[in-house]
């Protein structure tokens, strides 16, 4: 996957609508929950089991696909209007993790190794 194509390409998408006055971050982070908010609501009501299946189902896997991409889209449109790299952050940021849940703390645990 090339971010600065994907970026690019959204910016373009934006620009030949006239959208840019609209993306604004508030906006942008707004559209983002939405669009996580429609993927969430494809699980809602499934068991562990269900969720796990989706992938069996041509039609309702077709719909997470296309909500993940809307996630992806307004996650990326948000970082390069705030000029974030989201790649060195994913790593900052998993570099993080692996101080804050060391696996012999958390290794087979779900909840918070600190509670």
């Amino acid at each position: 996957m090339n971010l600065p194509d994907i970026q690019q390409r959204l910016r373009m998408f934006a620009e030949d609508r006239n959208w840019d006055q609209f993306h604004s971050p508030k906006n942008l982070s707004m559209a983002l929950a939405a669009e996580t908010a429609e993927l969430l609501e494809i699980f809602q009501w499934l068991t562990e089991e269900q969720s796990k299946e989706i992938i069996n189902s041509e039609k309702d896997l077709a719909q997470v696909k296309e909500e993940i991409a809307d996630v992806y889209i307004y996650l990326v449109r948000l970082a390069d209007k705030l000029n974030i790299d989201i790649e060195k952050e994913v790593h900052v940021k998993i570099a993080l993790n692996e101080k804050k849940y060391p696996v012999d703390l958390s290794k087979d645990n779900a909840t918070k190794y600190n509670r």
